[in-house]
């Protein structure tokens, strides 16, 4: 079979049933029959692989899963309700108290949440360092850190991180390399090249594409997804059979939406840059990001997201948002409609200012998903918002 990403997305999918169907059936049901009490106890002892409970495996999340494995490179999965299931679970299965985490600052907020309120619960410290400020990464690590843990593309930044110098360090002090991939797609990026141990992805966003379901996966090494199954199947945020056939489906589209989200967000970002309300753009296939080698490195293409300051701050920001007239105002992002939002007053209004511009979120700074629409529309709604 053809090895290329869009034959393997479109075509990697379940065993067809005595009915020979074309496109894969839902599996709406919570629990599998056994044969014989032989087979509910060979199942239960995992001496044979099947399904159980979809709580522990369904056929829609397992063939979900299988395509995102094949995209990565990775040799297991899991697959979660959400995004945010999928970065604790894989905390909490391979973390234990007096483990030590090293992350880049600039991650999304619920993740810094989990660094700064959740996990020193249970004596789980973590230590950040400035994505700009990598070469001390390996001043950070100690005896007892376990994992090193980054985005990229950041959120809502769009700061990008070598992945293959990161990949080497976690290498050199074995540590457990995982990297939050969201942004940019198993089309775009597949960390698993650059070294990474564990990718995780939040469903919701691209690999949907277009806000209809939730959904998280992490994939990986064998032996840390045992440990990550282990925990998700006894404590239960499994992604719902439905959900999983809404997602796998998606991403037999994946690589069409993605090359037109790409273009569109590179012409958004080119005439963002030459606007005169607008301080910086940020967006990763732009000569003038300051990772800009980096990102032709790693990635095939830029990725969805734009960031962005409007001058004048934090008011400007909000009269930004009040002007636009076309594009959505949503938290969501990767849809195929444009969303923007003004971190600073909403997605991460809660964080302490100090923190806010440790990771350049700064009181003007505007995140924008770049949808599907034609882009001189989309460009037409951010310069009359840009102008009100």
């Amino acid at each position: 079979m053809s090895k290329h990403f869009e034959t393997e997305a479109i075509r990697t999918q379940l065993n067809r049933s005595e009915f020979l169907e074309h496109s894969v059936p839902l599996y709406l049901t919570s629990s599998f029959v056994f044969e014989d009490a032989e087979d509910m106890r060979a199942s239960f002892t995992e001496e044979k692989e099947r399904n159980i409970y979809s709580r522990f495996t369904n056929p829609n999340t397992s063939e979900f899963v299988d395509k995102i494995c094949k995209m990565e490179g990775a040799e297991s999965g899991y697959a979660f309700a959400t995004g945010m299931a999928a970065v604790f679970s894989t905390f909490a299965a391979l973390l234990n108290s007096g483990d030590h985490v090293v992350s880049a600052r600039s991650v999304f907020g619920s993740t810094h949440a989990l660094f700064t309120k959740f996990l020193p619960k249970w004596n789980i410290e973590t230590s950040y360092f400035k994505v700009d400020e990598v070469d001390q990464v390996e001043s950070l690590i100690k005896p007892e850190t376990k994992i090193l843990y980054v985005e990229s593309p950041t959120n809502p930044g769009c700061d990008v991180l070598d992945l293959e110098h990161l990949g080497n360090l976690a290498k050199k002090h074995t540590l457990i390399f995982v990297v939050d991939n969201c942004f940019a797609t198993p089309y775009l990026q597949q960390p698993i090249k650059f070294g990474a141990d564990i990718v995780i992805h939040s469903a919701t966003k691209m690999i949907d594409g277009q806000g209809r379901v939730l959904g998280g996966v992490s994939v990986g090494r064998a032996d840390l997804i045992r440990e990550i199954y282990l925990f998700a199947r006894n404590t239960g945020p499994a992604m719902s059979p439905f959900n999983a056939w809404v997602l796998s489906k998606s991403l037999e589209t994946l690589h069409v939406r993605a090359d037109r989200h790409c273009e569109n967000a590179l012409k958004v970002a080119e005439f963002l840059e030459g606007h005169d309300k607008v301080n910086l753009v940020k967006y990763p296939f732009l000569k003038s990001h300051p990772q800009y080698e980096v990102a032709k490195k790693q990635m095939r293409h830029g990725g969805n997201i734009v960031a962005f300051k409007v001058k004048g701050g934090i008011d400007a920001g909000r009269k930004f948002l009040n002007a636009i007239k076309m594009c959505s105002l949503s938290a969501n992002l990767g849809d195929t409609r444009t969303i923007v939002t003004h971190p600073a007053s909403t997605t991460h209004s809660k964080l302490a200012e100090e923190d806010r511009l440790e990771v350049g979120i700064t009181d003007g700074l505007v995140r924008c998903s770049v949808g599907l629409e034609h882009v001189e529309d989309v460009i037409a709604d951010l310069d009359q918002a840009l102008n009100a």
